[in-house]
C-alpha cells in the first residue's frame, strides 16, 4: 500500500470550547509563542530544553504543513487562546498513523502543553477533550498518548480522554492508550 499523500489526511480547523479557542498553527505563531514555550519548567518531566526564537520558527513551519515529508504522518497542531482575553495558553497535537495492518481509521498520539502561569485551570483537559471530539468527527478510532510516571496532571487528562495506562515503556513514559 503507497504511502498516504498530503491531501489523504485531515486539515485543522479552528475549534471553539467554553473557554478556549484552538486555531490551528501557522508558521507566524511563533513569534508570539515563544516567551510562552521558552519556559525551562515545561521541560521537567519531558527532559530537554526550550528552543530558540528560530529552533520554534523552523519547527512551526514544518508542523503547518500538516503532514510529515513523506505524507506518512498527519500533523494536527492547534494553539490555545483563551476566549475571554484571547491570551495565548498552550497547544494540543495529534499526530496521525495508519498503522498495518489498516484499522477503522487512522490512530492518533496526543500531546498537550499549557504554560506555567496557566496551568490548574483545566486548559489541558479542556483542550484535550475538543481535539479527541474533533478526531472521531474525522475518522480517528485509536487514541494515544505517553506520560511520564510522575505526571499527575497528564495523566488526569488522559483519564478524562477514556485513555488507560498500559505496561508499555517508551523513553521512560507510559502509554496511554483508548480502550478497544
Amino acid at each position: 500500500m503507497p504511502a498516504p499523500t498530503d491531501r489523504s489526511w485531515p486539515v485543522a480547523t479552528e475549534i471553539s470550547t467554553a473557554a478556549l479557542r484552538l486555531e490551528p498553527l501557522r508558521a507566524e505563531h511563533a513569534a508570539e509563542a515563544h516567551p510562552l514555550f521558552a519556559d525551562p519548567q515545561l521541560h521537567a518531566f519531558t527532559g530537554g530544553t526550550p528552543r530558540t526564537p528560530a529552533e520554534l520558527a523552523d519547527a512551526y513551519r514544518r508542523q503547518a504543513l500538516g503532514h510529515s515529508p513523506d505524507g506518512s504522518q498527519g500533523w494536527l497542531n492547534w494553539l490555545l487562546r483563551r476566549t475571554s482575553d484571547g491570551v495565548l495558553v498552550g497547544t494540543v497535537q495529534a499526530t496521525l498513523e495508519r498503522p498495518r495492518p489498516h484499522p477503522a481509521g487512522p490512530t492518533a498520539e496526543l500531546a498537550w502543553v499549557v504554560g506555567t502561569a496557566h496551568q490548574g485551570h483545566g486548559h489541558a483537559k479542556e483542550a484535550a477533550l475538543a481535539m479527541a471530539d474533533w478526531l472521531r468527527t474525522q475518522g480517528v478510532t485509536d487514541l494515544v498518548a505517553h506520560i511520564h510516571p510522575d505526571h499527575h496532571t497528564s495523566a488526569a487528562v488522559a483519564r478524562a480522554l477514556g485513555l488507560t495506562p498500559t505496561d508499555t515503556l517508551v523513553d521512560g513514559e507510559i502509554r496511554w492508550h483508548s480502550a478497544p
